[in-house]
C-alpha cells in the first residue's frame, strides 16, 4: 500500500517491512556482541514497542527475560506530557542489565522518565534501545546506545505506532500528509 488514512488523517509510505527487519536484525547483532553473556532483562514499553521487541527478541539467541511497562503519554498525534503509568515493572532487576526497547524516541520526556523509574530498582546497568530516532524533535540529553534508524519530525504510523489507536498493525512504517 502506498498511502492509508486513519480517521481524518492520511498517511503516505515511509519505510518498507523489510528495511525494517533488516534494521532491527541489525540492532539484534549489535545487542548480541555486547550482551550475549550478561542474561539482561529486556523492558517492553507497551503499547507501541511490542512489534518491535517481538522482532528484535526472534533474532537474540543466548538467555534473556522480557518484560513490559504502559505507560499513557499520547492524545490524537501528539504528547501530553503527562505520564500515566498503566503497568509497572513487575520483575527483579536488582544487579541485572536492563535493556529498555521503545519504538520510538522523540522528545525523549517518555524514556528518560522510564530510565529514573528504572534506576530506583538497582539494576547494575541501563541501556537504551529505540527502533526510531527523532533528533530534530528530542529536547532532552538522552543517549540511546541502540538505534535502528534517525528519522525526520513526521508524524508516523504502523509497525507499533499509532494515531489513537489505530495503525499499529501495518507491517510497513507510513508518515502523515502534510
Amino acid at each position: 500500500m502506498s498511502g492509508i488514512k486513519l480517521y481524518d488523517k492520511t498517511f503516505q509510505l515511509f519505510l518498507r517491512s523489510e528495511f525494517i527487519q533488516q534494521t532491527v536484525k541489525k540492532m539484534a547483532d549489535r545487542i548480541t556482541l555486547d550482551l550475549k553473556d550478561q542474561n539482561p532483562v529486556f523492558i517492553s514499553v507497551l503499547n507501541g514497542a511490542f512489534i518491535f521487541t517481538a522482532d528484535l527478541m526472534r533474532h537474540l539467541h543466548f538467555n534473556c527475560h522480557v518484560s513490559f511497562v504502559k505507560l499513557s503519554t499520547y492524545r490524537n498525534d501528539s504528547s501530553t506530557g503527562t505520564y500515566k503509568e498503566l503497568i509497572g515493572l513487575n520483575e527483579d532487576i536488582t544487579g541485572r542489565t536492563v535493556v529498555i526497547t521503545e519504538d520510538i524516541i522523540d522528545t525523549g520526556a517518555t524514556i528518560t522518565f522510564i530510565l529514573e523509574k528504572i534506576k530506583k530498582n538497582n539494576p547494575a546497568e541501563i541501556r537504551t534501545a529505540a527502533l526510531f530516532l527523532k533528533p530534530e524533535a528530542c529536547r532532552t540529553d538522552i543517549h540511546a546506545d541502540y538505534i535502528g534508524l534517525e528519522v525526520p519530525n513526521d508524524f508516523i504510523v504502523g509497525y507499533g505506532l499509532d494515531y489513537n489507536g489505530l495503525g499499529r498493525n501495518f507491517k510497513d512504517v507510513y508518515k502523515i500528509e502534510n
